[in-house]
């Protein structure tokens, strides 16, 4: 088991606020920092003792970061420049194999108790962490989210020699931190529902800061069975300053109040020469062509997407997760190298499979987990959902159309594009598959150089029955 860093500290005797600034799936969003950081350096010129916590999900937004020399390097850095004292995994910290080198970079350390990392991977984290705010022993541990495929939502290919646990099945271990600590805090990335089950199961923590979710709570959130929870939506838009008051080595008082980091009024100069530095490269500003009409939602970006694998594998059908689709919209004009890869950050390969078209509604379907908002984007096809008459967003039936209304043939084979991460989570016949050199990205960056003008104003391939 790994060695837990205790701090020596004396137990607090005395009535005293302490004061956390929390973020969360901050993704990369490395334009924000210089505000961050004017913001902690104003906090702590009250409090010194101020603690920086961040509860995963660091990496995976910006190609300036995701794409450096040395991958996410950049918000690494400025986290170690801004003084944060530790962070949960996220699931996307592990995007693109490069967990290693951020680990081995940080000056902080990465909090999970529900995860089993191999000797031979050499990565260092700790299950929990023991701090001094200024007299007061606050110990931290940390989660991560485990789907019911035994993993975090992260491409099986970046896990090897890793492996995880629910929290629910250890948390329980680490009830010492409560005796022995004058604050017990959970740093969470298992998302706002799990964290609110936790709360009832473990109410002996005093705080869950949570992240995953993306859920922007408010400062009079509710205590959950005696617990705090906090969220602060995500993308460094805002983040949660936290006082809890000690006293006699309990915690009698807690408080969050949600602040705004993307208007902050001042910016710490150092952080924004780094950030200005980490934008230098030119290669990202290539233009690749002309949105005539704005894209207003995923959707129209994820039919782009869809049309770019089929025209590149001439194709009969393509399929893009709505997770992979990472731009809620785009504005007319230039579309360049750093807004597709902004778009679609994730590094995954192409995949062509032969599909009959029973299979293919069975993928769709898996693709899904059987929620409406999870439906794949496609191209070469429509479909008609049909939601469940009792709970609306889970999927009841899905119907498969050509473009031009008629049913699929169930017994015809397709040929079927879609991207590895889809491929290795949601049962796609393999035996069929050929995974491909191409990454997604080089595919829609082709496809809008052969275009040069692209419009998906109102194109809709998903209909609600």
């Amino acid at each position: 088991m790994l060695t837990v860093v205790l701090l020596a500290v004396s137990v607090c005797a005395e009535k005293r606020d302490i004061h956390i600034l929390a973020t969360n799936d901050m993704h990369a969003s490395i334009s924000a920092f210089p505000q961050l950081a004017a913001l902690v350096d104003s906090l702590r010129s009250v409090d010194p003792a101020l603690l920086v916590f961040s509860a995963g999900d660091n990496r995976t937004g910006d190609p300036l970061n995701d794409k450096y020399e040395i991958p996410s390097y950049p918000v690494v850095a400025l986290m170690n420049t801004v003084g944060f004292q530790a962070s949960a995994l996220g699931n996307h910290d592990f995007d693109s194999g490069t967990l290693k080198q951020m680990v081995g970079l940080s000056a902080f350390r990465y909090l999970c108790a529900n995860i089993h990392i191999d000797d031979t991977v050499g990565i260092s984290t700790l299950p929990c962490q023991v701090f001094d705010a200024g007299g007061v022993k606050v110990g931290v541990v940390g989660a991560i989210q485990v789907g019911k495929d035994g993993i975090p939502s992260s491409h099986p290919d970046n896990l090897h020699g890793i492996s995880f646990v629910p929290a629910a099945d250890v948390l329980g271990q680490y009830e010492w931190v409560r005796r022995e600590c004058d604050v017990a805090i959970l740093l969470s990335h298992l998302g706002y529902f799990t964290d609110v089950e936790m709360a009832g199961a473990f109410p002996w923590f005093d705080l869950i800061i949570g992240g995953h979710t993306h859920k922007q709570l408010t400062a009079d959130e509710p205590l959950h069975n005696g617990v705090l929870i906090t969220q602060s939506g995500g993308n460094l838009q805002r983040v949660a300053y936290i006082t809890l008051t000690v006293d006699g080595g309990r915690v009698v008082d807690k408080q969050v109040e949600y602040l705004d980091v993307k208007n902050y009024g001042k910016r710490n100069k150092v952080v924004e020469a780094m950030v200005a530095e980490f934008g230098k490269s030119p290669k990202f500003k290539r233009v690749l062509a002309q949105a005539e009409m704005p894209f207003g939602v995923k959707e129209e970006l994820g039919c782009m997407m869809c049309d770019a694998y089929i025209d590149a594998y001439d194709a009969d059908v393509a399929l893009a997760n709505p997770g992979g689709v990472r731009l809620p919209s785009m504005p007319a004009g230039d579309i360049t190298v750093l807004d597709v890869l902004k778009l679609d950050p994730f590094d995954n390969q192409v995949v062509v499979a032969e599909l009959t078209g029973r299979q293919l509604l069975e993928f769709v379907v898996n693709v899904s987990q059987g929620r409406m908002r999870s439906f794949p984007f496609v191209g070469g096809m429509r479909c008609e959902l049909t939601p469940d008459e009792k709970d609306g967003t889970q999927l009841k039936t899905a119907k498969l159309l050509t473009l031009d209304g008629k049913r699929f043939d169930m017994k015809r084979k397709y040929r079927v594009v879609t991207n590895s991460y889809v491929a290795s989570t949601c049962k796609l016949p393999m035996e069929t598959a050929q995974v491909q050199k191409d990454l997604t990205t080089d595919v829609v960056m082709r496809y809008l150089e052969k275009q040069q003008k692209v419009s998906y104003k109102g194109v809709r391939r998903l209909t609600v029955r």
